[in-house]
């Protein structure tokens, strides 16, 4: 019997990301599972090279160009949405976890031991999962430089939540990262537009997000 598992992760290139923002450039989740696994093995040579530690910068990249083939059959709900509320979080994470399942069965049989692993995170150390995710945060604060640098100004609360949340992993390898890969945003970037300024939480954003009409449409229900 044919296997239905590849066809299915391959339709990661038609799943845009960022779409309740306006874009200057196009990101689909197969470009930024391609980033993510970049940054992840990144990390992982970091972690061994300039701090002496122990993980697998294969294994670390492996993981993170899985780490959204769920979305191959959710399709990607946006960050201030997902995070809006822990009863949205937790709904969210069944569908997550049941789609992950259901590509790892379209697997041949003796293949599903090991997506169990780079899919499902069977077995991930809890390290590894923090960089993957740290790897995943990076693609996203990269991407949201980039939109500021177009002159995006739709960006500048994204950059922000962004650089607080990739500090408050407090992992030598995101750090060095930071400090050797990404040109951080201008001073006159980051002092722009004083009302968001005084926002910068995730929930002014989704807040701000959550009032178009599709997404109460979708609170409704849901």
């Amino acid at each position: 019997m044919k296997s239905g598992f590849f066809s299915a992760i391959s339709r990661l290139r038609w799943i845009q990301r960022w779409s309740l923002k306006r874009n200057t450039l196009t990101e689909n989740v197969m470009e930024h599972s391609w980033e993510v696994a970049v940054i992840a093995h990144l990390l992982g040579a970091i972690n061994n090279k300039v701090f002496d530690g122990s993980v697998n910068p294969d294994r670390l990249s492996t993981l993170a160009l899985y780490h959204d083939s769920a979305e191959s059959i959710t399709g990607d709900l946006p960050t201030p949405v997902k995070y809006y509320s822990e009863e949205i979080q937790k709904a969210y994470k069944v569908i997550e976890q049941d789609a992950e399942k259901s590509l790892v069965t379209m697997l041949p049989a003796p293949l599903r031991g090991l997506f169990n692993e780079v899919i499902c995170g069977e077995g991930v150390s809890p390290l590894e999962t923090n960089l993957v995710k740290a790897a995943d945060n990076l693609s996203a604060y990269v991407k949201a430089l980039a939109e500021i640098a177009n002159g995006n100004r739709e960006y500048e609360i994204t950059v922000r939540n962004l650089k607080d949340r990739l500090y408050a992993y407090d992992l030598a390898e995101v750090n060095y990262f930071l400090e050797h890969f990404v040109e951080q945003e201008s001073n006159t970037v980051a002092a722009a537009n004083s009302n968001a300024a005084n926002c910068t939480s995730p929930q002014f954003e989704a807040d701000e997000i959550l009032k178009s009409p599709k997404i109460r449409a979708f609170k409704l229900a849901h």
